[in-house]
């Protein structure tokens, strides 16, 4: 569910693994794509990202998790299309990477790149107050505002900072059979309170258009005021007691009334999302805190609440303390009630096949993907478990699902690594060192890059599509 990373057990979410350092030239051959937290989605995935600068200070640096989640980025995207519309931006040019952390915070770097924190995600109360948050960012993004000052890139250099944004998804896959998540983790010395400091002249420019957005989307600014209403009197506090997005993002009373009296003034005043999307908050909630906190879901959601976000949040707690007689039943309970919900699917998948049941994980990866065909993510995770049978009669067809994952995730070196496990299995050795050239891509290897092409240039026909990236890839290596 969350981000990549690896799950063995019930109780251990997320497989941890080694810094990844993003080159610069890989930078500059893929920074025109999509850009996104490599690897494959398994229901909630995690990437630990340390500090490239842990080392160098003696350990002090900071390290910031990222999580990847079909579902939950499925939901915050439909949220922010028409704001990106809105904006001019094209909603696929911007990545939405999550931020595990209990901070409340968001923030745009590297051009269009917006990170969300589940921090800021746990602490609205509303899909409103989400969008009026995604709304202002876009309004950075739109506005072209930069990381501030010296004090802004403190401990990251702007190669490090880039490495993080447009490489999140470079991971080391550690093999382990039944992980429902792989660890990405990228080298950046980013210190959190410090990332971004916009101006107060930003913070206002980036206001005033997020709040056009919201207006030409017909959605209400209410969600943007209830939300800097929240953090009122922030500024008063020691720094040290300040929420993140104050440090990050200079709040006014200025700023709050700007806001307060453009939302007396439109004619969208009382245009809310609809009963739908504040539905799908409270699934995107609730399987928030049964992944990261379940002792505090199994709390929080009563075991006599019929709703779907209570039993959703329940199920994932129970699977997640390890109590699978309980949460396969409601996972079932959930398919049941909603059998056209592929994330529900893709959960059982999950639980299955991180419970040594991987044959039994087919069926319900295969029809999330039946049901969201366009998710690179489900596609991935159906084809781990497809490999992980061991069943010669479906390398094939994983290959023919890596194919399609890899076009939405290019720069994740796990899918790249199953790629090249499937052809291995066919004892295609051109088409394995295809594959791998491309994972050392991913991650930033340029030596095993060159080596792996230059392999696959022998072993494959030439002007065959393998060969003819292997010679692409060659030659960026060869340039940069």
């Amino acid at each position: 569910m969350l981000k990549r990373r690896d799950v063995v057990k019930a109780d251990s979410l997320f497989r941890k693994g080694g810094e990844v350092a993003i080159r610069r030239w890989a930078i500059r051959r893929w920074a025109i794509r999509r850009w996104e937290t490599a690897l494959l989605a398994l229901a909630l995935l995690l990437i630990p990202l340390a500090a490239a600068t842990a080392q160098e200070s003696g350990g002090r640096g900071q390290q910031m998790e990222f999580i990847r989640d079909a579902e939950i980025e499925h939901i915050i995207r439909g949220y922010a299309q028409p704001i990106f519309q809105a904006a001019g931006v094209d909603p696929e040019a911007v990545d939405i990477i999550l931020v595990q952390e209990d901070v409340i915070n968001a923030f745009v770097a590297g051009g269009q790149n917006m990170f969300i924190y589940t921090g800021l995600l746990q602490e609205c109360d509303n899909p409103e107050q989400l969008v009026g948050v995604m709304a202002h960012e876009t309004g950075h993004i739109a506005g072209g505002h930069l990381i501030r000052g010296r004090d802004a890139m403190e401990n990251a250099s702007a190669e490090a900072l880039l490495a993080m944004v447009l490489g999140v998804g470079a991971a080391i896959a550690t093999g382990q059979p039944g992980a429902a998540a792989t660890v990405i983790t990228g080298g950046t010395g980013m210190a959190e309170n410090n990332l971004l400091a916009f101006s107060r002249t930003q913070e206002g420019s980036a206001d005033a258009a997020g709040m056009r957005f919201l207006d030409s989307a017909h959605v209400t600014t209410q969600g943007l005021r209830d939300f800097l209403q929240k953090l009122a009197g922030q500024e008063l506090l020691p720094a040290s007691r300040q929420v993140a997005y104050t440090r990050t993002h200079p709040l006014t009373q200025d700023r709050i009334d700007a806001v307060a009296s453009h939302l007396e003034t439109s004619p969208w005043k009382n245009s809310m999302l609809t009963p739908a999307a504040h539905e799908q908050f409270q699934r995107l909630k609730a399987k928030l805190v049964g992944f990261l906190h379940p002792a505090l879901a199994l709390r929080r959601y009563a075991a006599g609440d019929p709703s779907i976000p209570a039993r959703y949040a329940r199920a994932i707690a129970l699977y997640r303390q390890g109590n699978l007689t309980e949460a396969l039943p409601q996972i079932d309970a959930l398919i049941a009630r909603e059998p056209g919900n592929p994330f529900f699917y893709e959960l059982k998948g999950q639980v299955l096949m991180e419970n040594q049941r991987v044959a039994d994980s087919l069926a319900p990866y295969r029809r999330s993907v039946e049901l969201l065909p366009e998710s690179g993510l489900l596609r991935g995770s159906l084809a781990q478990a497809l490999l992980e049978t061991n069943n010669p009669h479906v390398i094939d067809e994983a290959l023919r699902h890596l194919q399609l994952a890899t076009r939405q995730e290019r720069n994740s070196p796990f899918l790249w690594r199953l790629v090249a496990t499937g052809w291995g299995r066919k004892n295609n050795d051109g088409m394995v060192a295809y594959a791998l050239a491309e994972e050392a891509v991913a991650k930033g290897d340029r030596a095993m890059a060159r080596s792996q092409s230059e392999r696959a240039e022998r072993l494959l026909p030439a002007g065959s599509p393998g060969w003819l990236r292997a010679q692409d890839i060659r030659a960026i290596v060869d340039t940069h």
